[in-house]
């Protein structure tokens, strides 16, 4: 993804905790069923995510990723409780068991937390994500978004929201993108 500046170089500020805590997102939401992934068919907009949150670590197996930007798999899925036409990253209802993928962080939310190789430098984010992992994807429609996105206050459903987006490639999220061969 190409953006304007310095990629990576605007990030939130810590406040000390996860309650009300915000994270930073490239991301680009695609047409690939949650299921491409590891999660239960059809969740919601599967989105590869680059993020950056200085107040907790979301790394599978306990991994520590507070302090540098990192890729997420994401389901979103629209929540009015976010604002109206908002979207959120896919709550887990307490008491309920989704199929998750095995580098899930163990958070009540349909996030994935892969080891793949990224880069910020200069105007470019980068992230390669092997083709063993999603098969096919001749075909696959994407658009990227810049966001920002909050833990909620009292780290009850909605627990992350997207709070502002500050550019979207497309400009209305059509998805224009296509990979070809």
């Amino acid at each position: 993804m190409q953006v304007r500046g310095q990629a990576g170089k605007i990030r939130p500020k810590a406040i000390g905790q996860f309650a009300g805590s915000a994270v930073y997102s490239y991301v680009w939401p695609t047409s690939m069923d949650s299921s491409s992934v590891g999660f239960d068919a059809d969740q919601g907009i599967l989105a590869l995510a680059v993020t950056f949150h200085p107040d907790f670590d979301d790394g599978a197996n306990g991994g520590i990723n507070r302090h540098v930007w990192h890729p997420h798999w994401v389901v979103l899925t629209p929540d009015d409780a976010c604002g109206k036409g908002s979207l959120k990253v896919r709550d887990i209802p307490e008491g309920t068991k989704p199929k998750v993928p095995p580098t899930w962080p163990g958070v009540p939310l349909l996030i994935d937390s892969p080891s793949y190789p990224t880069s910020l430098a200069t105007n470019m984010v980068e992230v390669r994500v092997p083709a063993s992992v999603i098969g096919a994807v001749e075909g696959i429609k994407f658009d990227g978004v810049t966001s920002a996105l909050k833990v909620n206050a009292n780290l009850h459903s909605p627990l992350l929201c997207i709070s502002d987006i500050f550019d979207v490639a497309s400009g209305n999220l059509s998805l224009p993108g296509k990979i070809t061969k």
